[in-house]
């Protein structure tokens, strides 16, 4: 089992699992996990790629949940300030967090073939390290990667 949306894991367990943290925090914070907010997170699980805003409002559409941009706007800006979800730059897409409530600042791999993204931990550390011995004091940092997945490749 790894963390990697590329590896083997156990899918279902990885969304209750997330679903469960991110629940357990907002209990913690007071913060409201809504409905809509909550779906959005799932859908963002269910998927383990980028996705993009009117993508997720076509499911919550489907679904009866919404059907103006606003809603699932709102949704992924408080998923992403709380941080269950990161913003994708390159794709302009989101991505449930792996480790939600942790404070981390992960690297992205993107697979250029599916779209799908893994989360990856402590690639930052050395930039940072870096950053911190020449005095720069690093406010935010995106890093994304992009390639193929081992699905994709095999495709290829």
């Amino acid at each position: 089992m790894t963390d990697l949306a590329f590896g083997d894991h156990d899918h279902a367990a990885c969304i209750q699992g997330t679903v469960r943290d991110v629940e357990a925090r907002c209990a913690e914070e007071r913060l409201q996990l809504t409905p809509v907010r909550r779906r959005v997170l799932e859908i963002l699980l269910e998927r383990h790629k980028a996705l993009g805003a009117y993508e997720i409002l076509d499911v919550l559409r489907a679904e009866g949940l919404g059907s103006q941009p606003p809603v699932v706007y709102r949704a992924l800006d408080f998923l992403v300030t709380h941080g269950f979800a990161h913003k994708i730059e390159k794709l302009n897409a989101f991505v449930a967090c792996t480790h939600p409530g942790e404070d981390h600042a992960p690297a992205f791999l993107i697979c250029r073939g599916c779209n799908g993204v893994a989360e990856a931990q402590g690639a930052r550390v050395a930039l940072g390290d870096e950053a911190r011995a020449s005095g720069f004091a690093v406010e935010t940092m995106v890093i994304e990667c992009e390639g193929l997945c081992p699905a994709c490749q095999e495709a290829a």
